[in-house]
């Protein structure tokens, strides 16, 4: 490579985890949902012209370690450079999506273009293309959604939060689909602006994303209303210091007993509102209890200390507890989807040493072995029934799609996500956890409650839609909601993961196409089977001369 190879080469990678770090932009704080439609077309123009298919892959990757560095900066309190490295590999999920972009983006007749096919790209492999980035982009989210590479954290979907069209969207497929929309309009965004031959077809395909996402809109079913519940969710704010624990749940018992006489249906208290074991300190038992017999209420709190499960496991467990008038009731929920690093270290045999360097979990906590449905009494429900289900969450499990979705199918009719970020009090995170409540609440068709210690704390309608104002980060407070209810089951709670089938078909079929091309050599270009290669007048009469002197 020569000194100016290099140095190109340092700019495009420079350039690539530039171009990827900026789809955190579309995610709250900044929340310019917009911008996620376009983030996308500087990193694929860089990798359509990326001069080997080895380069493409490099620069997926880069470009990946930029956005995961970007969504997830507010991690770097806590990790410390641990973030770089866990960047750098779950970057790698990017590696075969670079790869892919400059096989199907790439132009063959420009430099550095894929070879192997004759002619410039065509209609049909540009509509192709707008079908075959999307799919490869969702299989990357699909992976890293798993627990333990960190679950579905900026899912590219999830930045449509308060779009409304984008939430009738998930209500049909998730906001898998919802990825898939953008991600498109990204790449037919690339075709038009860099490839002259495909702008007709990538207009075209524009023009049908918002055809179809504008008929899910107005034709997609909607929830049917069922009626209210009044929710109140206590919101202590931060409590630092010696005691914290104790004086935070103090505080929430002020707040709480507030509530008297407002006819309350349930109190939601935030993830760790309760610090002691339950079955242990009955004098913290009873104080619950007398709270819900002084506000009418149940009250949803959630412990966070050592104690014994019903199966005999001893540990720290992240428990959801509904306690009335007499005490705890019904069965508790513990927590099944541990944040890695915070609530437990993945191979901690090999990765221990994050601890040393972060604010990493010193123990494991011990996850719980299934969900559960909680049914509260509702006295003040207007023409809703007696009787209020709700379906908890702990904390960043409000993330993932298929717990809502199985917790809504078992029944659930309200979904309550209860949640801390106080270690990231002044960072992006508070809102863009809060701001997974919409996708929940439309792609299930059920209220989503989302209830946390120290902000942001939000209330979300059966369409996604926020009902009344969150609470912020700066406040501490006890806020009432009127939580309207529905029934009926939406497309997605019915048929699942569906686009995530659909693109795995259409990868494949993209495969078996590449597969029978090069098991077939080059495709004819008439009816006479492949043109010969066309040969320049100049060579043509130097391979006359030298045949002439061979004769002679």
């Amino acid at each position: 490579m020569t000194a100016a190879g290099g140095v190109t080469a340092w700019w495009r990678g420079a350039g690539a985890v530039a171009a990827g770090s900026l789809g955190a932009l579309a995610f709250p704080a900044p929340s310019l949902w917009w911008f996620a439609y376009v983030c996308l077309v500087p990193w694929m123009v860089l990798l359509r012209t990326a001069p080997t298919p080895r380069r493409a892959a490099l620069e997926g990757w880069l470009g990946g370690l930029g956005f995961m560095a970007a969504v997830h900066h507010w991690l770097l309190p806590s990790l410390h450079v641990f973030l770089l490295v866990l960047a750098g590999a779950l970057g790698l999920l990017w590696a075969p999506w670079g790869w892919l972009v400059r096989s199907v983006l790439g132009d063959p007749g420009e430099p550095g273009g894929p070879g192997g096919r004759a002619g410039p790209l065509s209609a049909r492999r540009a509509f192709a293309a707008v079908a075959v980035v999307p799919s490869g982009w969702l299989m990357i989210e699909v992976t890293r959604s798993w627990e333990g590479l960190g679950g579905p954290w900026g899912v590219l979907g999830a930045s449509q939060w308060e779009v409304s069209p984008a939430l009738r969207l998930a209500s049909v497929g998730g906001v898998w689909l919802v990825s898939l929309l953008v991600v498109a309009v990204n790449t037919a965004l690339t075709l038009l602006l860099t490839v002259a031959a495909a702008r007709a077809a990538a207009t075209v395909a524009l023009v049908v994303c918002a055809v179809t996402t504008g008929a899910v809109a107005a034709w997609a079913p909607r929830p049917e209303p069922a009626g209210s519940a009044t929710v109140a969710v206590v919101q202590p704010g931060v409590v630092a210091g010696p005691d914290s624990v104790e004086r935070r749940f103090t505080r929430g018992e002020t707040l709480t007993r507030a509530l008297a006489g407002r006819g309350v249906d349930l109190v939601v208290w935030g993830e760790s509102s309760v610090g002691t074991d339950l079955t242990e300190r009955t004098d913290i038992r009873e104080r619950l209890a007398a709270l819900s017999r002084t506000v009418g209420a149940g009250i949803l709190v959630n412990v966070d200390a050592r104690s014994t499960d019903a199966s005999g496991r001893t540990g720290i467990f992240k428990r959801t507890v509904l306690v009335g008038p007499e005490g705890p009731v019904g069965d508790p929920y513990d927590k099944m989807r541990l944040v890695p690093f915070g609530e437990y270290i993945p191979v901690r045999g090999a990765l221990g040493w994050a601890t040393s360097v972060g604010k990493a979990a010193g123990e494991d906590r011990v996850r719980g072995t299934r969900q559960v449905v909680l049914t509260v009494p509702v006295h003040g429900a207007r023409g809703g029934a007696a009787d209020l289900r709700v379906g908890p969450l702990i904390c960043f499990e409000s993330a993932f799609p298929d717990m809502s979705r199985r917790l809504v199918r078992a029944g659930a009719a309200m979904l309550v996500a209860q949640s801390s970020t106080s270690s990231f009090q002044e960072s992006w995170a508070p809102e863009q956890h809060a701001s997974l409540a919409a996708l929940r609440a439309a792609e299930t068709g059920r209220p989503t409650v989302h209830a946390t210690l120290t902000g942001v704390s939000a209330v979300h309608g059966p369409e996604g839609r926020r009902a009344g104002e969150p609470v912020g980060t700066d406040r501490s407070a006890a806020t009432v909601f009127e939580v309207p209810l529905a029934a009926g089951t939406t497309p997605y709670v019915r048929l699942g993961d569906w686009p995530v089938y659909g693109a795995l078909a259409v990868l494949a079929a993209a495969l078996a196409v590449e597969g029978v091309r090069s098991l077939g050599g080059p495709a004819p270009s008439g009816p006479a089977g492949p043109s010969a290669p066309s040969v320049s007048p100049a060579a043509g009469a130097a391979s006359r001369r030298w045949t002439r002197s061979r004769a002679a």
